[in-house]
């Protein structure tokens, strides 16, 4: 199933590093938006926006009335 047809919604919040295999390759290729590390935000970083590009996910960030430049932005890649 590709990434477009789930319900992405479902991943926020979670930590990414968290992830299964599955839901690892369903994402794969997305691009994540975390919180930057640091001592308020604990090392467990949770999934805040995905989407297809970074603009994707400062979009959903802004939406949600949070703050990009506090964000950092990963492509997820493959696990193995």
């Amino acid at each position: 199933m590709a990434a477009t047809q789930v319900d992405l919604d479902h991943f926020i919040g979670r930590s990414w590093d968290r992830l299964d295999l599955a839901e690892r390759e369903l994402l794969y290729g997305s691009y994540l938006a975390r919180e930057v590390y640091t001592p308020k935000t604990l090392p467990l970083q949770r999934i805040e926006a995905i989407g297809d590009s970074v603009e994707a996910c400062v979009a959903k960030l802004q939406q949600r009335d949070l703050d990009p430049l506090n964000f950092e932005f990963v492509r997820l890649e493959p696990s193995y």
